[in-house]
């Protein structure tokens, strides 16, 4: 069972967006649109989640997360 962790290495703000992509085995801009795009339909109530998401799930560390780039960029 694959743990969710921020990510430490595909990160904008917190690493939320990049440790779901990463989770799920996607790529970590959707994840991040599709924020964008809930947060702007829900008035908001997407980003308190979001911040309150990256406030309880633990960063990763060296040995918990491993990034791979196979996306090949």
């Amino acid at each position: 069972m694959k743990k969710l962790f921020r990510s430490t290495t595909d990160h904008k703000f917190s690493g939320l967006c990049g440790g779901i992509g990463q989770w799920l085995g996607i790529d970590s801009t959707i994840i991040r649109l599709l924020v964008v795009i809930t947060a702007f339909f829900s008035f908001g109530a997407v980003l308190l989640i979001y911040i309150a998401a990256s406030i309880f799930v633990p960063k990763a560390s060296e040995h918990d997360f491993h990034y791979s780039n196979h996306y090949n960029y």
